[in-house]
């Protein structure tokens, strides 16, 4: 059995969603996707929360302070191909 990751479960939720939205199941079955997109969301909560702990390590500084960071959403993704920034 493949462990699951975070891009599957968000696949996988955005599926569950896309169907009870739609509508035209049985209630067994509403229930049944409900719980399994509610299981889907907790999982991707928790990775989430352990993603947003592993930055909080990252950004530390050298006495254990966090130190607050300037966000520029511009600046994702603006690396050349050697990886630098451009």
């Amino acid at each position: 059995m493949t462990s699951l990751t975070f891009e599957k479960a968000l696949a996988d939720l955005e599926q569950i969603v896309a169907k009870l939205e739609k509508g035209g199941i049985s209630l067994n079955e509403s229930l049944a996707l409900f719980e399994k997109g509610v299981k889907m969301a907790r999982f991707l909560r928790g990775e989430l929360d352990k993603a947003e702990r592993k930055v909080e390590i990252l950004l530390k500084d050298d006495k254990g302070n966090l130190k607050a960071e300037d966000f520029d959403a511009a600046d994702v993704g603006e690396t050349g191909e050697d990886g630098g920034t451009r």
